[in-house]
């Protein structure tokens, strides 16, 4: 049951343009499917949901699209529309976002699974990526910009 309602959820997210919890509750029930909002929050949480903003400046959520292509990481295209600058200093990468986004970054920042990532901390519009050296921060802040096509 849970991995067809899992599924049924990707599926709305992807027709519809589900900016909440409750929203999401509501399909699902035209779809069949009785939840809770507890149910609903594991499932967003499992299936690593975020906000994103739409063209028409709302939020919806979707899935973080990380993808390697040709040894690359390729975001999807409403990630990298909403980084505006990433720059290191020192042994940290700073990555500024429009504002609400930094969150839905940081998770697919942290999906890379790149081994020099120490770890990393999103507030509203910036995260910081901290890596073991200057010489990886400036080498993983080239990697990010070319993953949200910034360079």
């Amino acid at each position: 049951m849970k991995n067809a309602r899992q599924q049924k959820i990707l599926e709305i997210i992807e027709k519809y343009n589900i900016d909440t919890q409750e929203a999401l509750i509501i399909k699902l029930k035209e779809a069949g499917y009785i939840v809770t909002q507890t149910t609903i929050s594991r499932d967003i949480n499992q299936l690593k949901l975020v906000k994103a903003v739409t063209a028409g400046g709302s939020y919806k959520y979707i899935v973080p699209d990380v993808k390697r292509e040709n040894n690359k990481t390729v975001m999807n295209s409403a990630l990298t529309e909403a980084v505006i600058k990433i720059q290191a200093a020192k042994n940290i990468v700073v990555v500024k976002t429009l504002s609400g986004m930094a969150n839905a970054i940081a998770v697919c920042v942290d999906s890379i699974n790149h081994d020099d990532i120490v770890g990393s901390v999103a507030g509203d519009d910036t995260i910081i990526v901290v890596t073991p050296d200057d010489d990886i921060a400036r080498s993983m802040e080239t990697s990010l910009k070319i993953a949200f096509k910034l360079a």
